[in-house]
């Protein structure tokens, strides 16, 4: 029972996580490794920061603003050439009392940047690491390669040592998931299949790796944010922008470490990317605030005005005509509610084809067909109130309530269609 649960939590959080991709590639002493990270953001940046006497200078990239401390690193380089990749997964919590003992995790991205301000092998890296609680990381699988191309797997409560010519991970820990499980992630297949056929350590083959593994999904061609591709050997990272593989920006890890701290928005970088300017513009509760207060504000008179609408039915039952209809917008009412917080909660909805199908919440999925539901019903309800307005059978509130809730139908009904919730892919 435990190993089908843990796997219907593996494809939950594959469905519902921002996947992310790296490989690694060693031949004749050159060790290449290359991130893809897949993100809805649009803040993609990389920097700089400079060592001391005492630490090393690096670079990182991420798109996540974390406040004062800048922007979360998703992969970075350090300049003795170790490599780092954040992937997000998952591993359900132990109750274990092997961390009592650890020093616990308070700034989890001033802790990232310090592995590599610090170490200059995977060895130096998993004795620091030690010392911590890493179940902080319930959520999130690292990757630590040297460039020797020995790498270490930093699980929340594992390290797997490993010195394989050529490794791939995304999504997952690979200590409690089976190869037959990790086959599901197709940019993982795709970048397993794609290594066993020809191994080689140039940008151009590298680029066709991380090519044969990025995301661009239908919907809105969001998927692959940000590619890097990391020479440890020389110090030198490519980055290849929004799934294009034409155009690349390079950078030398000495030469901008002599400029001192300092950072790029990558998007600034690069040509105009039509695609990534549609995300730019596609604005859904999770970056407009106007749009999740709006949302917010349809919920609460969603809730308020069904149970008026419930006791004006009561109250007035076989009194009035089209009485029964408060009924129904008793429970449209409820149900519009609860729609409304799907939405201010749930991104994906926004990006994957509709109606949305959630893993684990029915819900949610059901929640999915409301758009319809509303879309089919609309027409009625613009007739009754119609035909009430002439025949003035409601009392002024009553009527007037269910006319601004044809009008928030209506708004709603906008809303849903330029969500593209009527459009299936």
């Amino acid at each position: 029972m435990k190993k089908y649960q843990l796997t219907f939590i593996f494809l939950l959080f594959i469905h519902i996580l921002r996947p992310c991709s790296m490989y690694k590639v060693t031949k004749n002493g050159v060790t290449i490794v290359g991130c893809n990270e897949d993100a809805w953001r649009i803040t993609p940046h990389i920097w700089f920061e400079i060592g001391t006497n005492t630490t090393l200078g690096a670079a990182f990239t991420g798109s996540r603003y974390d406040g004062q401390n800048g922007y979360a690193p998703q992969s970075g380089m350090n300049e003795y050439g170790l490599v780092f990749s954040r992937l997000a997964s998952y591993h359900p919590k132990i109750q274990t009392s092997i961390f009592d003992s650890k020093l616990q995790i308070t700034n989890p991205t001033q802790y990232l940047k310090n592995i590599l301000h610090t170490c200059k092998t995977v060895d130096e890296v998993k004795n620091y690491i030690q010392k911590y609680d890493q179940s902080f990381f319930l959520e999130d699988v690292f990757i630590y390669i040297e460039k020797s191309g020995k790498y270490i797997i930093v699980e929340p409560y594992t390290i797997i040592t490993g010195n394989d010519c050529q490794y791939v991970l995304s999504n997952f820990c690979p200590s409690i998931t089976s190869s037959e499980k990790a086959e599901k992630l197709e940019r993982y297949r795709n970048g397993v299949h794609f290594l066993k056929n020809k191994l080689e350590t140039d940008l151009d083959f590298c680029k066709k790796v991380s090519d044969t593994m990025h995301v661009c999904r239908d919907k809105i061609g969001d998927g692959t944010l940000l590619t890097s591709i990391w020479n440890t050997n020389e110090g030198i990272v490519n980055l290849y922008f929004y799934h294009n593989y034409s155009t690349t920006v390079q950078f030398n890890l000495q030469e901008e470490l002599s400029k001192g701290n300092h950072s790029y928005q990558i998007n600034q970088l690069f040509p105009k990317n039509k695609e990534f300017e549609s995300l730019e513009g596609y604005k859904i509760p999770h970056n407009t605030n106007s749009i999740r207060f709006i949302l917010l504000s349809f919920g609460l008179f969603f809730i308020c005005s069904s149970f008026y609408f419930l006791f004006s039915y009561f109250k007035r039952r076989n009194q009035v005509e089209y009485n029964f209809i408060k009924l129904i917008l008793f429970f449209f009412g409820l149900f519009l509610f609860y729609y409304m917080y799907v939405l201010n909660t749930t991104i994906s909805i926004f990006y994957f084809p509709s109606p949305y199908h959630h893993s684990s919440n029915t819900f949610i999925t059901m929640s999915s067909y409301i758009p319809y539901v509303l879309a089919i019903s609309i027409l009625p309800f613009l007739y009754i109130n119609y035909k009430l307005a002439l025949k003035k059978s409601w009392n002024v509130f009553t009527f007037s309530l269910f006319s601004l809730n044809n009008l928030i139908y209506l708004f709603l009904i906008a809303f849903f269609t330029y969500w593209m919730f009527y459009f299936t892919y």
